[in-house]
Order: C-alpha cells, then sequence, then structure tokens
C-alpha cells in the first residue's frame, strides 16, 4: 500500500530546478511555510503528526492561491520546534526558544532574498512558547525587509472554525489531530490502536493556563487529549479545506498588500 497521492498541482519549491524556480519566481510567487514539530502524538500517531497536517493543508492553500490566479510555492516544512510539553517521551525532538526563532526568521529572510513576495506560516504545532517563537520571528523577519503572515488557528476568528473538540482545548492526538491525519496519510495512523483508546476529555489549553507544564502534569499519561476513537477521514478532509481556506485567504491578503506598497511605491518614484 502506498500513501494517499498529493495534488499534483501543489507545486513544492525543493522539486524544482532553479531554473524553474526562477521563472515562478517572476510572476510574483507567494510561499506556503509549513511549520509541525517532532513530538509525541499518543500510542497512535507519528512523531511527524504536526509536519503531515502542516503540508498537507499548505498543498491545498496552494491549489487555493493557484486558483485565484497567482502564483504559490509549497517550502520544505520545518519539523524542530519547542516542544517541552511532551519533552517526556521517546522520539521527541524539542530546540531551544531562541534556536527556533532564529531559524523561522533566517528561513523567511531567506526566502524574501531569493525573490518570493512574501511567506505564510502554515503552523499546525500548538504549545504556547512555539506561537510566540513564531510571532516574535516574523517581527524580526519584517523589520528586516521580509514579508510574512502567521495566521494563528488558535485565535479567534479562526479556531471557532476547527470543531469542537478544537475549541474544547482538548485536542492533541484527539478527533481533530487523527481525522487530519487518517485524510492527509491515512497508513501513518495505526487506526485499529486508535479505536481502542478511551476519551480523554481533559482540556490541554486549560491546563497550560493552570501552569501545567508537561503532558504528564495535564492529565495525558499517553500524550493524547480528546477522543481518537470518534476520528475519520471525512472530518479530517473538511478540516483540512478549512485549514486551508485559513491560510490562503492570508495569502492572498499578503500579496494584495504587497501589491499596493508596490503600487504606490511606483507613483512615487514618477512624482515630481
Amino acid at each position: 500500500m502506498s500513501a494517499r497521492p498529493r495534488p499534483p498541482q501543489a507545486v513544492r519549491l525543493a522539486e524544482l530546478t532553479y531554473e524553474e524556480a526562477q521563472q515562478r519566481l517572476a510572476t510574483g510567487a507567494v510561499g506556503l511555510l509549513p511549520v509541525g514539530a517532532t513530538e509525541a502524538h499518543g500510542p497512535h500517531l507519528p512523531l511527524g503528526t504536526d509536519v503531515v497536517i502542516a503540508l498537507a493543508a499548505a498543498e491545498r492553500a496552494a491549489l487555493r492561491v493557484r486558483g485565484a490566479g497567482h502564483e504559490a510555492l509549497v517550502l520544505p516544512p520545518l519539523a524542530y520546534a519547542v516542544t517541552e510539553f511532551a519533552a517526556g517521551f521517546a522520539g521527541t525532538l524539542s530546540v531551544p526558544a531562541a534556536t527556533a526563532r532564529a531559524l523561522v526568521r533566517d528561513v523567511l529572510l531567506a526566502a524574501h532574498r531569493t525573490g518570493l513576495r512574501g511567506v505564510v506560516l502554515c503552523n499546525a504545532h500548538l504549545e504556547p512558547a512555539h506561537l510566540q517563537v513564531l510571532r516574535d520571528a516574523v517581527t524580526e523577519a519584517a523589520a528586516q525587509g521580509a514579508r510574512a503572515e502567521f495566521p494563528d488557528v488558535t485565535r479567534r476568528p479562526h479556531a471557532l472554525r476547527l470543531g469542537d473538540e478544537f475549541r474544547s482545548g482538548a485536542c492533541h492526538a484527539g478527533r481533530y489531530e487523527t481525522s487530519l491525519v487518517l485524510a492527509a496519510e491515512p497508513f501513518l495512523v495505526r487506526e485499529s490502536l486508535a479505536r481502542s483508546l478511551p476519551d480523554n476529555p481533559v482540556s490541554l489549553s486549560r491546563a497550560i493556563r493552570e501552569g501545567k507544564a508537561s503532558f504528564e502534569q495535564a492529565g495525558g499519561p499517553r500524550a493524547y487529549f480528546g477522543a481518537p476513537a470518534a476520528a475519520s477521514a471525512a472530518e479530517g478532509d473538511a478540516l483540512l479545506e478549512t485549514l486551508a481556506d485559513i491560510f490562503a485567504t492570508a495569502a492572498l491578503e499578503l500579496l494584495d498588500r504587497a501589491t499596493s506598497v508596490s503600487a504606490a511605491g511606483d507613483r512615487g518614484t514618477h512624482e515630481v
């Protein structure tokens, strides 16, 4: 068996030659940067779950942007992040916030130098320290001239669109993420195991607000929160479409602003 084929129209930058990349960049392409982590996601999902979700959503977002008449390129995903809540579980790879911030910032600056009109962070890792890293990286990159957007799905209005479990905060490796991986890469899900897992209704987001610092402290001894047994590929497909819409909308808005700035600059050049 092989994994679900990805949409052939979704162009990954890393799969282009430099001449092909040059042609697409010349059209004013926007970049979509999948951002995830390498951390425990229960006994039934792979360590790279966040990367799988971010990449699938970014590819769908690229299709939407291209359907609107603009070029979009999916950048190679970032798989290293602050993942201290899962640090007690085998295979989790957490890096310091300063390292993660510098990496994201410098990727955004590199994308700017190579000719992308801007980059949208398509993030699927929701640890608070990581979210702050992304906000800070975007601010630092912007100070050096790079255009970037970070649509934070944990905040309104985006969070309201991602289902009851997501809104409850009990959504790490539960119904929400298990559904997404079933839609994106179904053969990576240990599905019979997922069906056997009891619900864990503990709200991870509430536990974080109460000062808990690990999955174990928060009430997730097997690194999952929510209801993985209730997951379905159909729900995951709908969720991927929602994420794609969020990221594509951010990309189109970024392109509109870039065009407006460019037009203003041109008018200024011709003023006497």
